[in-house]
């Protein structure tokens, strides 16, 4: 099975503690994600801060006519540093997001780094050719705007 790696970074300029605070609020992942994927949280276990071991559940429509249900655990929360979220059921084979945060300047350098795997074997590696590198690119890419229009430069 091919691993594939995305990384993104991006300045956001804001306190660390209110870039933690709004990353760290799973309720918070509908209004970085496109509209297009229909993005709709089921539940999140115990609360609305992230804690290691806690589970999310969402409704997503990653490509066109396929809605899935997405599940993923929240893994070594370092609080104002990192965590990850690491795809339990979903679309992926393999989806494992490490979202890392670093004081800069007047703000903060959040990092993405992204280890995927599509399955599905030739036929996945084709997919991901065609289809699901360009979407995980699309999704950031909308993500950034997003961060900017949400932590405007001051």
């Amino acid at each position: 099975m091919k691993v594939y790696q995305f990384k993104h970074s991006q300045f956001i300029p804001a306190d660390l503690n209110t870039v933690w605070d709004f990353f760290s609020s799973p309720k918070n992942l509908n209004a970085i994600t496109p509209p297009n994927m229909n993005f709709e949280i089921i539940e999140i276990t115990n609360g609305e801060k992230m804690y290691d071991g806690q589970m999310i559940s969402y409704k997503v429509t990653p490509l066109p006519f396929m809605r899935v249900t997405w599940v993923t655990e929240i893994m070594n929360v370092e609080p104002k540093k990192h965590f990850t979220d690491d795809q339990k059921k979903g679309p992926f084979a393999i989806w494992r997001h490490k979202h890392f945060f670093s004081e800069a300047g007047n703000g903060v350098v959040m990092t993405d780094e992204i280890s995927y795997a599509v399955p599905f074997g030739v036929l996945g590696r084709i997919a991901n050719w065609m289809v699901v590198a360009k979407q995980v690119d699309n999704i950031f890419n909308y993500r950034t705007e997003r961060i900017k229009y949400l932590f405007p430069l001051k």
